[in-house]
């Protein structure tokens, strides 16, 4: 058969830039959409709130993991993206995707990874590293101490305001929320039962952590403080605000090294 230049061109970028996007069941039945990318070791990206995996294309960073020779693991967290998005309480309680994170990872036969959490993907990540023991090595991105208080002001206000109660400092995350259409009785339940891990958890955390954030991104708290709880953990700092710094090149090469 003869194959001509653009069909190459064609086939090439879709299979270079479109992974498959693939499923499993999870504990409760919920079904989480995720692409596996890659041989090699491991990695494991969570991505934040309003947003789905599809935040990491294109980055710097999974780039460089594929280029390293990892193995890129994205989940689509259970209310948004491709996954289901339950609307009951139940769902999102007693830790659940923190659960589908670890049952995604039983279910591709994994015995040791590292992780990558950024922003609200970085609170999963501090929960998780106090459950699993497969995760040798971690990244904590955009994030300082505060999601380690329940009474978190600014958890609870992004919970009201998926609930109706809009003040002037979320009313830009409610815009973007409905120009993508994301799901806001799910966001309002993420926020409403995220997982909080107290500083005394955090100092049980046996893996290595990097410690990542922008010099612009004080919003969620002191990062150096963050770091300094958790026991086998390192701090950098890039430049950056919280939206933007990790899609950079020096977040990038931050993590690549480290790991």
């Amino acid at each position: 058969m003869k194959v001509n230049t653009i069909t190459v061109i064609v086939l090439f970028f879709t299979s270079s830039f479109f992974a498959q996007t693939k499923y499993f069941t999870s504990f409760d039945d919920t079904k989480i959409a995720y692409t596996d990318e890659g041989k090699g070791k491991p990695v494991l990206l969570i991505h934040g709130f309003i947003n789905t995996r599809k935040s990491w294309d294109n980055t710097v960073l999974k780039q460089a993991l594929l280029d390293k020779g990892y193995r890129v693991i994205v989940p689509d967290l259970r209310g948004n993206g491709d996954s289901d998005k339950p609307q009951e309480d139940e769902a999102y309680s007693q830790e659940a995707e923190v659960i589908d994170l670890m049952f995604l990872m039983v279910d591709l036969k994994i015995s040791k990874y590292y992780a990558i959490g950024y922003s609200r993907g970085s609170i999963l990540l501090a929960k998780l590293l106090t459950k699993d023991r497969r995760v040798k090595k971690a990244v904590i991105g955009g994030m300082g101490i505060s999601f380690t208080n329940p009474n978190w002001k600014r958890r609870i206000m992004f919970r009201d305001a998926f609930d109706g109660k809009v003040t002037d400092v979320t009313r830009g995350a409610v815009d973007y929320a409905k120009s993508i259409g994301a799901d806001f009785k799910s966001l309002y339940l993420q926020q409403k039962h995220q997982p909080v891990t107290t500083k005394r958890q955090l100092q049980v955390i046996e893996a290595k952590v990097l410690v990542i954030a922008g010099d612009e991104d004080l919003d969620n708290g002191d990062p150096t403080a963050l770091q300094q709880a958790i026991p086998k953990s390192k701090l950098q700092l890039v430049k950056g605000d919280h939206n933007g710094t990790y899609k950079t090149e020096d977040f990038s090469k931050a993590i690549i090294s480290f790991l």
